[in-house]
Parts: structure tokens; sequence; C-alpha cells
């Protein structure tokens, strides 16, 4: 039997990790669900096996369980209850977004060239040294990335595989099916147009927020939120009050982030500061910073901000120049007013739903959480 506790009155009361309970809940089942898929591999795939050990440890260390703490709590706002087999089942299938942020962290590493994740080296990175140590033939940077291409598609697979063998009741799992598939490609779309921005060098607001929208908002808040109301039978009303509160907290959301990959502590954050303007990330942070700098006569600032982009060589004196231009020129004080305004837009459509405590309450702790400056 299941039960999460309520949630606390103040949403300072929400730590590091969102949700302690439900996080703990979530890596249970994971923790359960890989280890029982690794024991299922044939003798034949014994060193695959290994392989597998590196996927597991990267999916349980590190990470807040954001995605399946929002669809959890949207389920018990729409009238899912704590208690009984539907609730371990809910739990079990939301644990499978899990899985589906893994497959995204791999492959996004791999496209991004990054060398560390929540502090520790990436998978790619993992499996280009032990190639390297191994002596073996070929290129060990090949090797790394072709292994860990391979793990981020079967965290794919397994995640289809968790939600489906959940145990949830044949109404519940064909409402959520929608929604579940719906997150997948829009998170794919979402890596294309980021991928595809960086090589056209687009610099435009709308396109920098298209990002955001596919590839943060709508996998990491969104469609969980859809999920977790779906499972409870909920109407379209309510399905379009979640959406509405999920597309702006995610937006929000991935706004924070752009400010902390840029200003963030790495002991923080798992990744070194300016990773994103190294990799040529076309963030709104960016677009706004180099389009003030324009409109302001700076064309030589600008000029300086836009070479920075991609720039894998970017020296630390660089890096903080173009700190100081984005205060500078107002890209901050923008980024923090459009947070503070999705916050509050998406804090309006909750308030205006038909969904009901302690799951209300506890989304709007999740959306101050989630959106907050020392995240």
């Amino acid at each position: 039997m299941v039960r999460v506790p309520p949630a606390p009155d103040l949403p300072t009361a929400v730590d590091r990790s969102i949700d302690t309970a439900v996080h703990l809940h979530v890596e249970d089942f994971l923790a359960r669900y890989l280890a029982e898929r690794r024991a299922e591999l044939p003798e034949l795939a014994r060193t695959f096996a290994q392989a597998v050990d590196t996927l597991s440890d990267f999916a349980l260390r590190g990470g807040k369980r954001l995605r399946p703490t929002f669809a959890w709590w949207a389920w018990r706002a729409a009238g899912g209850e704590p208690d009984g087999p539907r609730a371990q089942a809910v739990l079990h299938a939301v644990s499978a977004l899990e899985l589906i942020q893994t497959c995204a962290l791999v492959h996004d590493d791999i496209m991004d060239a990054s060398e560390l994740r929540r502090g520790r080296p990436t998978v790619h990175v993992r499996f280009t040294e032990a190639h390297r140590a191994g002596a073996w033939l070929g290129e060990p940077e090949r090797f790394g990335m072709a292994a860990a291409i391979l793990l981020g598609d079967l965290a794919l697979a397994w995640a289809d595989d968790m939600f489906e063998s959940a145990g949830l009741e044949p109404d519940m799992r064909a409402a959520a099916r929608g929604p579940w598939q719906a997150m997948r490609a829009e998170m794919f779309a979402g890596q294309y147009l980021d991928v595809l921005a960086q090589a056209e060098g687009d610099e435009s607001e709308e396109r920098a927020l298209g990002v955001a929208r596919l590839k943060t908002a709508a996998y990491t808040v969104e469609r969980p939120l859809h999920m977790g109301v779906a499972f409870a039978g909920a109407g379209p009303r309510t399905v379009e009050a979640v959406k509405t509160f999920g597309t702006d907290i995610g937006v929000a959301f991935q706004l924070r982030d752009d400010l902390l990959g840029m200003f963030g502590d790495t002991e923080v954050t798992g990744k070194p500061a300016g990773d994103d303007l190294r990799e040529g990330k076309r963030t709104l942070l960016m677009a706004l910073g180099m389009d003030f700098a324009t409109r302001a006569g700076r064309g030589a600032d600008a000029d300086l901000m836009r070479a920075a982009l991609g720039d894998p060589s970017l020296r630390p004196e660089t890096l903080a120049r173009v700190r100081e231009l984005l205060v500078e020129v107002g890209a901050v004080d923008e980024l923090e007013r459009r947070i503070d305004t999705l916050r509050s837009s998406a804090l309006t459509a909750l308030d205006g739903s038909d969904l009901t405590d302690p799951g209300v309450t506890r989304l709007r702790d999740l959306a101050l959480a989630a959106t907050r400056r020392d995240r």
C-alpha cells in the first residue's frame, strides 16, 4: 500500500529533490524495474549487461524526478486516491517518465559534446574512457558515442515497456496513452529544432521559445500533468487547464535553467558554467542579449556575444564579459520578468481549474520550486 504524505504548508519546505516522498517511491520502482530487465538478458548478452549497469547508474544517481512528481500530484488533484493498487500502478507508470528523461539526457550530451552531467562524466565519456583504458581497436570517441546512443535507445524502449506493464486498469492506460505518445514526439521535435537553430545560426526569440516549449515544457511539465489527470478520467476543461499551467511553468523552468547555465554554480548545476554558450545554444537569454545590445547601438558587444556562441575554446575572460553584457543590456532582468509573468499566468490557470486539494496546493508549491532562483 502506497501513502504519500500531504504537502507541506509552505513552498519553502520543498527541498532540492522537489518532493522527497514521491522521489523515493519513483527511485524504488526504477531500481527494481531496471534490475529485473537486466536479469532477463540472455547469457550471450552478459557483456551487454555490464553496459546496462552504466545506464542504470546514470538513471538512478541524481535528478529531481520532476516529471513523475508533476504527474502524481496532477492525478491526486484530479481525484486520485493515494492508497491501494491504483496508486501503486500510477506511481509505477509515472516512474517510466524518468527513462524517457534518461534517453533525452544521454543523447543530448552526445549532441552537445558535454563531458559532465550531474557532476559526473557523461555516458559517452565513460565508454570512451573504457575503450581507451582497454587499449581496444578503433577510435575511443566513436565507440563511446555508439555505446551511448544504443543505451539511450534502450532507455526509451524500456520506458514504453515500463509504462505498459505498470498494472494500470485498461481505461486508465488508454486515457494516458495519447499524452504519452505526444510527449515522446514533442521531445524529439524540440531536440531537432535545437540543433537546427545552432546549424542555421537562428538568433530569433521565436525559435528560442519554440525550442523551450517543445524540448522542455512539453515533456517536463505539460504532458506529465496531462497524463496525471488522464489517469483520473478528467474531462477536457481540466486537461486544458493543466496544459496551460504546464506550458507556462515548463517554459519558465527552461528560462531559469538558461540563467543557471550561464551564471550558476557548477557544484549545484552539475555542469560547467557557460556550457550552453560553448555549445552554441540559441537560448532566449542570448537572443535577448544580442537584440538589446544591437538596439542600444552596441554592435560590437552584440558581435562579441555572437562570436562566443559555439566557441568550444571559450576563454574564462570572454565568458565573464558575456555575463557582464547580459546584465548591462538588460537581458537578465527581462528574463526574470518573463519567468515571473509565466509563473503568474500558470498559477492563474490552476486557480481557475476544478482541481482539488491537496493536489492543487502541491502543484503550486512545485511550480514555485521549479522556477526559483536557487534551484
